[in-house]
């Protein structure tokens, strides 16, 4: 394989780095925004069914995050090592990464449908409205089973990053929305005489396309010229194996404290009401899309830090992180202020019910004004995994979630009345301080 020695090369300036991560980043931006799509488009589609179907799809969307936190942190785990390879010019250990990620990324995504699947009969004893319960189950069940395309799919989507060939995920995350569209409309509203699966056929278009995805991501990594030095020589080592499972449990908990703590939040909405939940569900499309750039940012700059360190240019790492604060910042900013300007008005586009608007209105506002401190704490927390350094960045955001966010949620929304606003402002509080622990922290690190 060919290093680019433009991509990866000496100390750069700022400027230079920031070319650089826009270069890598744009395109897994766009590629984990097509993704993210899909949950957009089932919002979309599953709104006419009612706020009951919305309040229903709140849930299951709440309970996967954290599977998709989870998993995800293996997958990043993954992609690092990818990444690593690729910075030391060595085939063989490109291969041996990537096959044993694959395999790794099968079995924990196998773990996490089943998982899910069991957690399905405890719903209604977290408090969520049972008229809501009683439509889920069909739902639940095919969301669960995404869990495993999704998680070798990115597995590979690591892979093509890794190699600089990040495009090839947007075209295969665009493929998956442009076949979820049709097969969202027949399987949830029928055609002809048959009047289609409703909600379940939200669930049941969203796997359908995400292992279209997957099997023609596997076709490239088995025939494309782009993907040699990844089918090089090699099989799953036990020091890999271990490698890859400690570094990705570490990070899966991080995510896992993180999403859970966030989906934890969510699922408060349903204390209030299934209006409640169903307006939380418009904001989490909405900003589950805006927030695939402060992810993009992430994995970029965990790559760019990954190959830095593979190829021992540590003196980069600063200019590194320098680079991707500025980036992010100025695109978090924009979104803010995008989202204080138009979130009553997407509101009303994707719902009729006058007190789902409302409420969504006022979370838009509290969701908007925490963007720059959330884009933060997640381009830093990439930038300490690509440097291995998991274990203290993950107790961060847990005391900063767990400790902080949620009792402080509580406090402002049940305790002291302030509604579903004070659980997403307690939630924002926790979120600043992990961003600026997180950042501290990387900086003192790469300055050794």
């Amino acid at each position: 394989m060919q290093v680019d020695d433009h991509s990866i090369g000496e100390t750069q300036s700022v400027p230079a780095e920031m070319r650089a991560l826009a270069r890598l980043g744009f395109p897994i931006v766009i590629s984990l925004a097509a993704a993210t799509l899909i949950g957009v488009v089932d919002t979309v589609m599953i709104a006419p069914l009612g706020t009951l179907s919305l309040a229903a799809a709140s849930i299951t969307t709440f309970v996967l995050i954290i599977f998709y936190s989870g998993l995800y942190g293996f997958v990043s785990a993954i992609g690092v090592r990818m990444a690593e390879a690729r910075g030391k010019n060595d085939a063989t250990d490109l291969s041996v990464a990537t096959r044993t990620g694959l395999w790794i990324a099968a079995v924990t995504g196998g773990i996490g449908a089943l998982l899910m699947l069991a957690l399905r009969p405890a719903l209604p004893f977290l408090g969520q409205p049972p008229e809501v319960v009683a439509l889920i189950s069909g739902y639940w069940t095919a969301m669960s089973l995404l869990l495993i395309p999704f998680t070798v799919f990115y597995a590979l989507k690591g892979l093509f990053d890794a190699i600089d060939a990040p495009w090839v995920g947007v075209i295969l995350a665009f493929t998956a929305v442009a076949l979820n569209i049709p097969a969202n409309w027949v399987l949830i509203h029928g055609i002809g005489n048959w009047e289609g699966f409703g909600l379940l056929g939200a669930g049941l278009a969203s796997l359908f396309s995400q292992t279209a995805a997957l099997v023609i991501a596997w076709i490239i990594w088995q025939r494309s010229v782009l993907t040699k030095d990844a089918r090089a020589p090699g099989h799953p080592t036990r020091a890999e194996v271990r490698t890859q499972l400690r570094e990705g449990a570490t990070i899966a908990t991080g995510y896992i404290g993180e999403g859970g703590a966030y989906s934890f939040a969510g699922l408060m909405m349903g204390w209030f009401s299934a209006a409640a939940l169903a307006a939380n569900q418009i904001v989490n499309a909405v900003g589950g899309v805006l927030y695939m750039v402060p992810l993009g940012v992430s994995i970029a700059v965990s790559i760019r830090i990954g190959q830095a360190i593979g190829a021992d240019q540590r003196k980069r790492l600063k200019t590194i992180g320098y680079a991707a604060l500025a980036v992010i910042i100025a695109w978090m900013t924009l979104v803010m202020l995008g989202l204080l300007w138009g979130g009553g008005r997407l509101a009303a586009l994707l719902s009729d019910d006058p007190a789902v608007v409302t409420l969504a209105t006022g979370m838009f506002i509290v969701i908007a004004a925490m963007q720059v401190a959330d884009g933060v704490q997640g381009t830093m927390l990439g930038a300490a995994r690509g440097m291995t350094d998991n274990v203290v960045p993950v107790a961060i955001t847990m005391v900063c979630y767990w400790v902080v966010a949620l009792p402080v949620g509580y406090l402002l929304g049940f305790t002291l009345g302030w509604g579903p606003n004070g659980v997403w402002i307690g939630y924002g509080v926790g979120l600043a301080l992990a961003a600026i622990a997180v950042t501290l922290r990387f900086f003192a690190r790469a300055g050794r």
